[in-house]
C-alpha cells in the first residue's frame, strides 16, 4: 500500500503480487479510517504492508499501524526515486508510485 498522506485525507494505491497497481481513492487522515480500510482490504487473509513519505503529519499513523502489529515504514521524500520527466504531481499518482516502489523493494526507509 502507498500513501500519500496529508492532513486531512490520504490517497490510497495498492500494488498487488501480479505487477497491477490501483488506486483506491482518498479517505480521512484519521487512524479509526485506516483502520475501516485495511480491514476490508485485508478481509481475504492478505497481508498488507504500508509505506508512505514523512511530512508534516509526523509518524502517528505509522506508530499506529505499528502497534497493532502492521508493516509500515516511512521514507524521506528525497530518497524516492523521481524521474525528471514527471513533473505532473497528484495525490493519486504519488500514491501509486509509493506503492509501486515499495512492492519493488526500491524506497530506503
Amino acid at each position: 500500500m502507498g500513501l500519500d498522506v496529508h492532513a486531512e485525507s490520504l490517497a490510497v494505491a495498492l500494488a498487488d503480487p501480479s505487477g497491477d497497481v490501483r488506486s483506491y481513492g482518498n479517505t480521512p487522515a484519521h487512524t479509526a479510517a485506516l483502520d475501516k480500510l485495511h480491514k476490508r482490504l485485508s478481509a481475504n487473509g492478505v497481508e498488507l504492508r504500508y509505506g508512505y513519505e514523512a511530512g508534516p503529519t509526523g509518524f502517528a499513523l505509522c506508530r499506529h499501524l505499528r502497534a497493532k502489529g502492521i508493516v509500515c515504514e516511512v521514507v524521506s521524500p528525497s530518497l524516492v526515486p523521481k524521474c525528471s520527466s514527471d513533473r505532473v504531481k497528484t495525490d493519486r499518482r504519488d500514491a501509486m508510485v509509493l506503492a509501486r516502489l515499495f512492492r519493488a523493494a526500491e524506497l530506503t526507509y
